[in-house]
């Protein structure tokens, strides 16, 4: 792990908190990223959990303001920027980068298939266009979109790329990437495979993005930790523990359903409502019921 380069350690990949009318409650905002800040942990606002695809501009413009007024200076802010248009990409990032966000992170557009050459042109557009560090965001469950290793290799040299956020699951990728960018301290490798976190900081990883840490922040801090002081039992320990509170979300869940189960959890330790947007909806009255007596029974027996 690189010690002088800032775009490292735990970063959360934060929840969209939103009122009933659908606008951003950025009172839950500032909670979320204060508890954060508690731990050492850095916000990831508008990606792949914080809803991005689904939100207006507005709606960013609110999340990214809220969480710059608690963590700037404290923590590194990553705000997402990604968009099936590469003029409002570049909008996002100038908007951003002026309201106070650090870094720009963005994944290649989803809805026309892509081939490599267009996916390479896009990427280099966008780079030559932020105002900001930007870093690449690699996301084929959402994207249907593998961005080929020697692309971002590539990209890695341009002035305002300084990383990547990969978070497909493919660990024979992983170990690539990795041998291609432990030992450059100007280009970073965040691994947002949740479940890997542990295997990835071993090997030479310098982040990792878990969705679990919206409501579990100091287990992750401490998985990163230990990982930096070579204490790898215990990060295996730390790895199982966070993997089966990703269950208690995920599991038997498509990506949407997840979402809306995760505020539930959230709602219960009291950091934000469990409104959605559509086209994700909240849980039906009597699902919700049993689940949150689901959710308090798993957290009570591990003091959470």
């Amino acid at each position: 792990m690189k010690k002088n380069n800032p775009y490292k350690g735990v970063i959360v990949p934060m929840i969209s908190p939103l009122k009933d009318d659908l606008t951003v409650d950025q009172e839950a905002v500032k909670w979320i990223v204060g508890n954060f800040l508690n731990y050492n942990v850095a916000p990831f606002i508008a990606g792949t959990t914080g809803e991005a695809s689904s939100l207006s501009f507005q709606q960013k413009k609110d999340l990214v303001e809220a969480t710059v007024e608690v963590a700037k200076g404290k923590a590194v802010v990553y705000a997402g920027i990604s968009s099936n248009c590469l003029p409002e990409s570049i909008e996002m990032a100038k908007c951003f980068a002026d309201m106070g966000a650090d870094v720009v992170v963005a994944n290649v557009p989803s809805y026309y298939p892509l081939t490599d050459a267009q996916a390479a042109r896009f990427c280099e557009q966008l780079a030559d266009a932020s105002p900001a560090p930007l870093i690449f965001y690699n996301i084929t469950a959402t994207t249907g979109y593998s961005i080929p290793l020697d692309i971002i290799e590539k990209l890695s040299y341009h002035p305002n790329v300084v990383g990547l956020k990969d978070s497909e699951r493919d660990e024979k990728r992983l170990d690539q990437a990795l041998d291609l960018w432990r030992d450059r301290e100007d280009f970073v490798h965040l691994i947002g495979w949740a479940a890997m976190s542990g295997y990835a900081l071993k090997n030479g990883s310098d982040g990792i993005v878990p969705s679990t840490g919206n409501f579990t922040p100091k287990l992750y801090a401490d998985l990163y930790a230990n990982a930096l002081n070579g204490n790898w039992e215990q990060v295996e320990q730390l790895q199982q523990l966070t993997n089966n509170l990703g269950a208690l979300y995920q599991k038997g869940r498509t990506l949407g359903e997840s979402l809306a189960a995760l505020k539930v959890i959230m709602d219960e330790q009291g950091l934000c409502g469990t409104q959605v947007m559509p086209p994700i909806y909240r849980m039906e009255n009597g699902v919700e019921a049993d689940y949150r007596k689901e959710v308090k029974a798993f957290l009570s027996n591990l003091n959470l």
